[in-house]
């Protein structure tokens, strides 16, 4: 008995060691390693995965003839796409004077930075100072994100900014309100501590580096590959086009005149709803390529950035808690190291994880909202509610049948990318043929109420099982 007891305690300390010394590995594996794209790798390792890019470049050149030809039959002109484009990007100036207040804001932190560290070695032999000092730090970073972020809130609410203008200028405002989160999280301990701050030009590449956890070094290339840069850049101009194909041949079609007569068939609505589903899941793919793999990869390769792993195989996954962390790992890393991380110890991991997608998604209905010029929740709902209820219900059954849970996964991207398509441009058409009325507000759907959708007169429901001679 007492050997067996022996054995049993021998095998739990081998089994503790392994644990440790597997956690000391963890701890030792540095964070940011020279490695390249997950798609850069299979596109240029694999004859296959370059056959299915070929098809999707295919797939843009169909769509321009379409839209060439069409236009140049129907109109007597060549429209390659660029009157959306032009559209979407409108008032760029407007949205550059943003860009660059944004960026000021940024700026600023790197001497306010200084003036903290120089005041801080001042008054060190003051405890009391130095804990008003150190409130009066973060009073001042918190200042500095506010600012970042409401004051373009409050101008494009003022006055909406065109789609593709607004996406940016709202994007970059929550960047760098998390550049400026990282580097005041890492930089502040330096100062405390005494040891060397970085230098003005390490904090500018950190801003333009594709990266939200700042390090006080990253792994470089030796060269840049200017061709490279060049080709994704290529790659992010034609998947601007490709969407705007999109919008002319599968939206424009179905809902510019949506609102314009008091009632629309059911018929007809559900019709160009599933309509939106192919041409939504290709934009949501389009999407992520150009950010994620194209854009992130153009700006790593000029700032000689070595660690290339933005994303991870999220195609792959049946788990929709590895996919949420496969997806973007840019973010996701961000919201690991300075929201889940500082709260789990403290409220648990399960509130530290419903604070996570609070955040994330709040912060994505932000973009939509101010960018389309109303509130719409569709995706805080998709995202934050129904992707919230399937982290456990797909924890283990996502192990257990990988291949059905990765089908019923692609399957929610089609539907929810194709709602997400149909219920935005309802609500931004209804908003623009429909009448003016008292009840219009930013928060209240306009799409409910105009035009009322109805069924066909005299419809009944036929028995599908009924054999008609």
């Amino acid at each position: 008995m007492e050997a067996g007891n022996l054995r049993k305690r021998k095998k739990e300390i081998v089994v503790q060691n392994g644990l440790i010394r597997r956690d000391e590995e963890k701890v030792r594996t540095p964070e940011f390693i020279h490695r390249e794209s997950p798609l850069t790798v299979l596109i240029e390792g694999s004859l296959h995965i370059r056959a299915i890019y070929h098809i999707f470049v295919v797939i843009l050149l169909v769509l321009l003839c379409d839209t060439v030809i069409y236009d140049f039959v129907e109109r007597g002109k060549i429209n390659i796409g660029a009157t959306s484009v032009i559209h979407g990007f409108g008032d760029i100036r407007r949205g550059a004077k943003l860009w660059l207040f944004e960026l000021a804001i940024a700026l600023a932190f790197y001497p306010g930075l200084r003036i903290y560290a120089a005041t801080r070695n001042i008054f060190r032999n003051f405890p009391v100072i130095l804990r008003i000092w150190s409130v009066l730090g973060i009073l001042g970073v918190i200042i500095l994100e506010v600012l970042v972020i409401a004051i373009p809130a409050w101008d494009l609410s003022k006055k909406h900014l065109a789609l593709a203008s607004s996406a940016t200028v709202t994007c970059e405002m929550f960047r760098f309100a998390m550049k400026i989160h990282a580097a005041a999280f890492a930089c502040a301990p330096r100062s405390m501590d005494n040891v060397q701050l970085p230098t003005l030009k390490h904090y500018i590449y950190f801003l333009f580096a594709p990266t939200l956890v700042y390090r006080h070094e990253y792994p470089r290339t030796q060269k840049i590959r200017w061709s490279v840069v060049l080709f994704h850049f290529v790659e992010v101009t034609a998947i601007i086009f490709y969407n705007s194909f999109l919008w002319e041949r599968f939206i424009l079609p179905y809902w510019s005149d949506y609102g314009k007569e008091p009632k629309v068939e059911a018929g007809a609505v559900v019709r160009a709803m599933f309509a939106c589903v192919l041409p939504g899941v290709i934009s949501f793919l389009c999407g992520f390529y150009c950010l994620l793999h194209a854009w992130h990869n153009a700006f790593a390769e000029m700032l000689k950035f070595g660690d290339r792993l933005f994303y991870e195989e999220w195609w792959t996954t049946s788990q929709f808690s590895r996919y949420y962390r496969a997806w973007n790992r840019v973010v996701y890393s961000w919201l690991r190291d300075h929201i889940f991380r500082p709260l789990a110890p403290r409220v648990g991991r399960s509130v530290s994880i419903l604070t996570v997608f609070f955040v994330s998604s709040v912060a994505h209905e932000v973009v939509l909202s101010l960018s389309f010029g109303f509130f719409y929740p569709v995706l805080m709902m998709e995202f934050g509610v129904f992707g919230l209820l399937l982290l456990p219900l797909t924890a283990s059954s996502g192990r257990r049948f990988p291949s059905i849970l990765n089908l019923l996964m692609w399957l929610s991207f089609f539907f929810g990318n194709g709602l997400l398509w149909s219920l935005y441009s309802m609500e931004y058409f209804a908003r623009k043929n429909c009448p003016p009325s008292e009840n219009d507000s930013f928060f209240i759907p306009k799409s409910w109420s105009c035009p009322e959708i109805v069924l066909k007169p005299n419809w009944s429901f036929q028995n599908p099982f009924q054999i008609i001679y």
